[in-house]
């Protein structure tokens, strides 16, 4: 896979580097900043974006904003987010503003590799990848409506697994049941969520955001 970093830790940079060269994935470029991210994107057009939120000058949201404008201007471009902290505002705007190819990590998930690999092959291969903290920040946001109490225990498991950007046959193999079992919750989350007959718009999206409170 080809793929381009944007991290300001020099530190934490060439230790991403050395380790996604000894996974066979080819490193086009590694910088430190939103602006030189947005150059390096646009001359290499990498497979995906390993971008950290942080950057300079300012050290806040300037890289992803940069990683926003990845999705926007390049949207073959998968975006892996790193961050720190989960910032809510940015990560609802990634969620809706791709079915795939996108994904957000807690930098404490870097430490853990193969979490990690999982992470960013799924998001090369137009999949989505949410940190299970990231998803459960989220929700805390939005549970005072609490639009899913409809659902059982069992289909808010499926949903927090859709959440995390994982498909059905993932999910199955997370929570130990078949295939047909995690399609059976699908539909009956679809049908309790009021999204059955959406017309136009990805169901899983919709329930996700559902399940956000956005």
């Amino acid at each position: 896979m080809r793929v381009t970093l944007a991290e300001d830790s020099t530190l934490l940079r060439e230790g991403l580097v050395r380790l996604l060269a000894e996974e066979g994935h080819r490193v086009l470029d590694a910088v430190g900043d939103g602006a030189a991210l947005l150059a390096a994107v646009e001359r290499e057009r990498p497979d995906v974006a390993v971008v950290d939120v942080r950057m300079p000058p300012t050290h806040t949201d300037e890289g992803l904003r940069a990683a926003l404008e990845v999705r926007r201007r390049w949207p073959g471009v998968g975006v892996l987010v790193l961050s720190q902290y989960v910032e809510r505002r940015y990560a609802t705007e990634l969620i809706t503003g791709a079915a795939g190819g996108v994904g957000y990590l807690l930098k404490d998930r870097v430490a853990q590799v193969d979490e990690f690999l999982d992470a960013l092959e799924r998001v090369g291969a137009g999949g989505a990848a949410f940190d299970p903290e990231v998803v459960r920040r989220l929700l805390a946001r939005g549970a005072h409506a609490d639009p899913l109490a409809r659902l059982t225990p069992r289909e808010r498991e499926v949903l927090d697994q859709m959440a995390q950007g994982r498909t059905n046959d993932a999910a199955a193999a997370q929570l130990h049941i078949s295939r047909s079992a995690v399609e059976k919750h699908v539909n009956a989350i679809f049908d309790k969520l009021d999204l059955s007959h959406a017309e136009g718009y990805s169901r899983r999206v919709l329930a996700v955001l559902r399940y956000l409170g956005t």
